[in-house]
């Protein structure tokens, strides 16, 4: 054997060993410690997850906060939602949430905004879809909300908006909650669900929001 391959072979050993001593210490070795790290929950919303119109506290991300708690998961939740906010403010804001927060996860709840300002529904659809593709380069599973609208929009509008969002969840293989507001906004009796304004859920809806969130979010953490 030649000095070189005998350099190689010596390379090898003592690189093994190293990782030997890095088991046997308890820390993880190179390239698995983002595995190690402690789950970290990006929330990127609108009001809906903003507790528009609530007592702090009682909106869904809070109560996902408690359930996280009660489930013994030990990770942190980082609510970066802003009422008003559209897909095109939740583009612009991600890259430096990303950067300071560094999440395992990120949770994409926007587009109602777009819809209710008549944007055109491609440019929501490209911003889902660079968002998604963001949060998946920088390490973190992505789970979209959908959204739909009112019949009051048009059928054909209707199935585009809420189309958008499965195209996204299925071009970026994202998790997808189809419907956000199921339970919520398409029940008989949805206005008891409602504030004033018809148009953001009130506390009493926030468990069921969380209860559409919670099994999608569960598998990612798994």
């Amino acid at each position: 054997m030649n000095e070189s391959n005998e350099a190689k072979r010596l390379g090898r050993r003592d690189f093994s060993a190293a990782l030997l001593a890095l088991a046997a210490a308890g820390l993880p070795a190179a390239g698995h410690a983002a595995d190690a790290r402690q789950p970290v929950i990006l929330v990127l919303g609108d009001s809906l997850s903003a507790e528009y119109g609530l007592a702090r506290g009682s909106g869904w991300v809070a109560l996902l906060e408690q359930r996280l708690a009660r489930e013994s998961i030990a990770a942190r939740v980082v609510n970066a939602s802003v009422s008003g906010e559209t897909t095109s403010g939740g583009r612009a804001r991600l890259p430096a949430l990303l950067k300071a927060h560094r999440p395992t996860h990120v949770i994409l709840e926007l587009g109602a905004n777009d819809a209710l300002r008549g944007l055109p529904l491609k440019n929501t659809e490209d911003n889902l879809a660079w968002m998604a593709q963001q949060a998946q380069a920088a390490g973190a599973r992505v789970l979209l909300l959908g959204m739909q609208v009112p019949p009051n929009y048009g059928g054909d509008y209707g199935r585009r908006f809420a189309g958008l969002f499965e195209s996204v969840a299925k071009r970026q293989k994202a998790a997808l909650v189809p419907f956000f507001l199921k339970g919520v906004a398409d029940v008989p009796d949805a206005a008891r669900l409602f504030q004033a304004d018809r148009i953001h859920p009130n506390a009493q809806a926030h468990p069921t929001m969380l209860d559409n969130v919670w099994p999608q979010l569960r598998r990612l953490l798994r």
